[in-house]
């Protein structure tokens, strides 16, 4: 991200901001409510347009983009919703079949998701044998337990074949024990598939524990970007003070 500006309304979310993260890379963006972190994931996936500045896939620009190499770009970015985003009537496999929408036309589309081929249910069934839930994969989503559905939102963003993984507060409803466990999942399978990682985290111990880069930010500023160890608590003390609110 180079530069990049954003306001919503009367107020600046973003001003001259300035991120960079390497391919590969596993990237925890840890600060209080409203700091920004939802705001800057969704311009990563380009979601959002900056309204000034550029961010940078690769060497791909996606404020130069066409409508269509935007879209290409978009569907290089899986994107883990804190909901999930799951359709709950539809079962586990459809749902994972839809994260590939973004690089098929409408048809393909469509013939994917009401007859899969046999090559595609097979490539469902591995990443969800992967993920611990081979057997959910005919289940409806709205009948699979929070855990289930959080490992289903994972496997459709993986089926994207992305170069990168966002994350909104992946583990912000669930308990301490379960959310070891879908951290501990999402920094795994980045580094099998070779993917960037950028998850926002309120649990400054998980980003210390799994993440080699924790990046703190407050009302769209970078208060620190440092590994775990480098981590001062001032730093931290001074990321959710409530005087600088």
């Amino acid at each position: 991200m180079q530069s990049v500006s954003l306001q919503r309304g009367d107020t600046k979310v973003f001003q001259d901001f300035n991120l960079q993260v390497q391919h590969g890379e596993q990237v925890a963006l840890v600060g209080p409510s409203g700091a920004g972190k939802t705001s800057l994931l969704r311009m990563m996936a380009g979601g959002i347009p900056s309204e000034s500045g550029d961010i940078l896939h690769g060497d791909a620009s996606f404020a130069s983009a066409t409508p269509k190499e935007l879209r290409s770009l978009r569907a290089r970015v899986g994107f883990i919703h804190q909901d999930h985003a799951l359709v709950p009537n539809l079962r586990v496999c459809s749902n994972i079949v839809a994260g590939r929408f973004g690089r098929q036309g409408l048809l393909q589309a469509l013939r994917a998701l009401i007859a899969p081929t046999q090559e595609t249910r097979l490539e469902v069934l591995q990443l969800l044998d992967q993920v611990g839930i081979g057997d959910k994969m005919y289940h409806r989503v709205d009948r699979l337990s929070g855990g289930e559905q959080q490992r289903v939102a994972i496997v459709r963003a993986l089926f994207q074949k992305p170069d990168a993984l966002l994350a909104d507060e992946p583990v912000a409803s669930v308990d301490p024990e379960r959310a070891r466990d879908v951290i501990g999942l999402l920094t795994k399978v980045a580094q099998e598939y070779n993917l960037t990682l950028v998850v926002s985290l309120h649990d400054i111990a998980l980003a210390r524990e799994f993440f080699p880069r924790v990046v703190g930010l407050r009302q769209g500023k970078i208060m620190f970007d440092a590994a775990p160890l480098d981590l001062q608590e001032g730093q931290l003390q001074e990321l959710y003070s409530i005087q600088n609110k």
